[in-house]
């Protein structure tokens, strides 16, 4: 047993880093219950697909709102409390909730009202946790750091979480958002347990728009972490497009139905899993340059071959590698982002960055609905092949210089 744990958590890395790694996990898990519990609680008050697409859009629409603020407050302020703090908020307003719904008939605008809060508050705690990682362990660790916690977000927010979260409202509404309070109010006391050093702050606190103003001239200023940047917003505008009609894909193009797209779903977050398992291996004996190339070549090679395929033998086996580059990549960028950016400036980067990847999904997700109006199911692959394409063609010499951007001096508390 003993080896196991340092196999995963090396003594090396520190406590504090034992202690983010067991908060990351537990909130997650309650963030994942809470994937399937809202949409479930929308759709008992309602069955208009317009308010139901509202209630999702309600939970991700606060990284537009608030992100760039969330990234001022966590370079201002303890990062560790803020962190404890909004997310003992957070179990505050879902034991509410809970509670409303155990003793009465919660309508739509509160529930409406609970997830635009509860999104709100999530991004203010996403942005500082993100922050505290570059605080504890070295450099050299960063990569297995990421890789840690992003096993975390797959196996309990996007495996574990929604499973359970299906479960207990079939129990009673109110049930998932009790367990979701506990297991956040969980996650804000292990994270108190850390020790990390102070944070950078500037000598005078500027006007919210200077400090916003600063990350933004830093991130267009860094040439790596601009291309960074750049790549992620469109590469996410090519990929939300083609995912945004994959239910209606797997109907029409493989026959596959309902249960087939839980299928498809399913298999590319077992493949996270390998990406997630491996990713030591491949950071040592590949590099991260490598990595990078031949993550985003096979992502624009998926959409082609998505396009082209005509049965899940074709499907199911794209979409498990996929799933592995895609976990692959979202850790080695945020490693590679972590490395370039001071530490003063972590939270304002990091929301810039976050804010890309949501904007881009977005984006991509209305452009996907309209190209797949006009051409067809596939038409969303089509354009997300054609346009990764071209963009990789533009960034590929870049992505050498992003690999090895300027790393600077970061303390360290065990």
């Amino acid at each position: 047993m003993g080896r196991v744990v340092e196999a995963v958590l090396p003594a090396r890395m520190g406590t504090s880093f034992r202690w983010l790694m067991a908060s990351s996990w537990v909130s997650n898990l309650g963030d994942g219950v809470a994937l399937a519990a809202g949409p479930l609680l929308v759709a008992a008050r309602t069955q208009d697909p317009l308010l139901v697409a509202l209630g999702a859009l309600l939970q991700q629409l606060p990284w537009l709102l608030f992100g760039l603020h969330a990234g001022v407050l966590a370079d201002r302020v303890d990062r560790r409390l803020l962190v404890a703090a909004v997310d003992l908020a957070r179990a505050g307003v879902l034991a509410v909730l809970a509670a409303a719904l155990f003793t009465s008939d919660v309508g739509l605008v509160p529930v409406l009202a609970a997830l635009f809060v509860l999104g709100t508050a999530e991004v203010f705690a996403d942005t500082a946790a993100g922050t505290l990682l570059p605080m504890v362990v070295d450099r050299a660790d960063l990569g297995i750091g990421n890789a840690r916690l992003t096993a975390g977000t797959l196996t309990m927010n996007q495996l574990a979480g929604p499973a359970v979260g299906g479960l207990l409202f079939v129990a009673g509404a109110a049930w998932p958002f009790l367990a979701q309070a506990v297991l956040v109010a969980l996650g804000a006391v292990l994270i108190t347990r850390m020790r990390v050093p102070p944070p950078e702050r500037p000598a005078r606190r500027g006007r919210i728009g200077r400090d916003v103003a600063e990350g933004l001239r830093w991130t267009w200023g860094h040439p790596a972490v601009r291309t960074l940047t750049v790549t992620i917003v469109l590469f996410n505008v090519t990929y939300g497009a083609a995912w945004s009609v994959l239910v209606l894909y797997a109907d029409q193009r493989l026959g596959l139905g309902a249960a087939g797209y839980g299928l498809l779903t399913t298999v590319g977050a077992l493949g996270g899993m390998v990406g997630t398992a491996s990713y030591d291996w491949l950071e040592r004996h590949v590099g991260i340059a490598t990595l990078m190339k031949a993550g985003l070549l096979f992502e624009t090679l998926t959409h082609l071959l998505l396009a082209l395929a005509t049965t899940p033998w074709v499907a199911v086996p794209v979409l498990f590698v996929f799933g592995a580059h895609a976990f692959i990549w979202g850790t080695t960028s945020r490693t590679v982002r972590m490395r370039a950016v001071p530490a003063g400036l972590q939270g304002r980067v990091g929301s810039l960055y976050a804010m890309g990847v949501f904007g881009g999904i977005l984006a991509g997700q209305a452009v996907g609905g309209v190209v797949a109006r006009a051409w067809g199911v596939t038409g969303p692959f089509w354009f997300a092949f054609a346009g990764s394409a071209v963009l990789l063609a533009l960034i590929w010499r870049e992505l050498d210089n992003v690999a090895h951007a300027e790393e600077p001096a970061v303390a360290v508390a065990g």
